[in-house]
C-alpha cells in the first residue's frame, strides 16, 4: 500500500520523501501534477494499478491546485476512504475551509517538521486502516447475513414441500387456500378446489410393493404438475393417496373441466394396476366444489364439500368427477 506524494517542486518531494523512507515508509510515489496524479490513481500510469494508503499533497500547484485536485480524487468511489493531507505554506483559514470541505483530513504547514509530519502520517494510516477493518468486517457480515437468509429461505422451502414427490404439503396447502380465500373475497373472484384420491391404492401397494407405490405417487403428483397451466393454479399431496388443487379465478364450470382433464392425464400415464376394481392401470376419483365471491364459506367449508363430492365419485364407480354445489346467492 503506498503513500502518495503530490508536489510541483522536487525539493518538498525529495524532502517528504526521505523522511518517510527513513520511518520505515518503502512504498512511496511522488507525482508532481494533479494530472500526474488523476494517471496514477485511475491506473495510467507506469506503475499501473496502485493501492493507495494515503496522499500528501501541496495546495498551491500550477493549473489544478490541491484544493481541486482533492476535489476530484475524492469523486472516484474507490479513493472515498483515502485520507488526503494538505501540505502548505499558507495558513490563511479561508483555504483551509476550502481543503477541509474538499475531503482532506488534516493539514501540514510548510516548512516542514519531521516529527509533526510522521506523527501525521501515522495517525491518518491509522484511521484508514481501522476504517478498512470495519467495512470488511461489515462486507463478512453482510454476506453471513445474506447466507443466513438464503439459508432460512431454504428450510423454509423445504417445510413447505412433500418430502416424497416434491410438490407442497399439506401445511403448505392450509395456508395457500387461506390465502386464496381471502384474495377471492377481496378481488370478488370464484375459487375452486378439487381434493382426488388414487382408486384402490392399498391393494396396489399390496400388489407391487411400497416402493412402487411411493412411485406411482410421485407420477401422479407430476401429471398434476405438468397438465395445471396456470402460473396461480397450485397442487399439493394432502396425504397419503390423496391430493388437492387450488384454483384461484375459476367457476364451477372451469374447474370441472380442469378435473376432467387432470383425471383423464393420470388415466393416460397408464401405470398398471392389475388388482383395480375399475381399470387396468391407475385412475383417480375427483371433488370438485366452487365458492363464489358472495358466500362466507371458509377454507375448511370447501374442503368438506370438497370430500363429499370425492366420495360421491368414489360411490358411484370411482376414475370420475363429481361436482358439490354450494348454494350460490344471488
Amino acid at each position: 500500500m503506498a503513500i502518495v506524494i503530490v508536489d510541483d517542486t522536487n525539493f518538498s518531494l525529495e524532502v517528504i520523501k526521505a523522511f518517510l523512507t527513513k520511518a520505515g515508509y518503502l512504498d512511496v510515489v511522488t507525482v508532481k501534477s494533479a494530472s500526474e496524479l488523476y494517471q496514477l490513481v485511475d491506473g495510467y500510469s507506469d506503475r499501473g494499478i496502485v493501492d493507495i494508503d494515503l496522499i500528501l499533497m501541496d495546495i498551491i500547484m500550477p493549473d489544478v491546485d490541491g484544493i481541486e485536485a482533492c476535489t476530484n480524487v475524492k469523486k472516484r468511489e474507490w479513493l472515498a476512504d483515502v485520507p488526503v493531507i494538505m501540505v502548505t505554506a499558507t495558513t490563511e483559514k479561508e483555504s483551509l475551509q476550502l481543503a477541509f470541505s474538499a475531503g482532506a483530513m488534516d493539514f501540514i504547514k510548510k516548512p516542514l517538521d519531521r516529527v509533526e509530519l510522521l506523527a501525521r502520517v501515522r495517525s491518518a494510516l491509522t484511521l484508514k486502516h481501522e476504517t478498512s477493518r470495519r467495512k470488511a468486517r461489515e462486507t463478512e457480515l453482510l454476506e453471513v447475513t445474506r447466507q443466513l437468509q438464503a439459508a432460512n429461505e431454504r428450510l423454509q422451502d423445504l417445510s413447505f414441500l412433500d418430502g416424497l414427490t416434491g410438490i407442497a404439503n399439506r401445511r403448505h396447502f392450509d395456508q395457500e387456500l387461506l390465502q386464496e380465500s381471502r384474495r377471492a373475497e377481496r378481488e370478488k373472484t370464484p375459487l375452486s378446489l378439487i381434493l382426488l384420491d388414487i382408486d384402490y391404492f392399498k391393494a396396489f401397494n399390496d400388489t407391487y410393493g411400497h416402493l412402487k407405490g411411493d412411485d406411482c405417487l410421485k407420477t401422479v403428483a407430476s401429471t398434476l404438475k405438468k397438465t395445471l397451466k396456470r402460473a396461480g393454479d397450485f397442487s399439493a399431496r394432502y396425504g397419503g393417496e390423496e391430493f388437492a388443487v387450488v384454483l384461484p379465478n375459476t367457476d364451477e364450470v372451469g374447474a370441472a373441466m380442469i378435473a376432467e382433464e387432470l383425471r383423464a392425464s393420470i388415466e393416460r400415464a397408464g401405470i398398471t394396476h392389475f388388482n383395480s376394481l375399475c381399470a387396468d392401470y391407475v385412475t383417480v376419483s375427483l371433488g370438485v366444489v366452487t365458492r363464489f365471491s358472495e358466500q362466507d364459506e371458509a377454507p375448511d367449508d370447501m374442503i368438506l364439500a370438497a370430500d363429499c363430492a370425492l366420495y360421491c365419485s368414489k360411490h358411484n364407480g370411482r376414475n370420475r368427477v363429481s361436482v358439490e354445489w354450494l348454494v350460490k346467492i344471488d
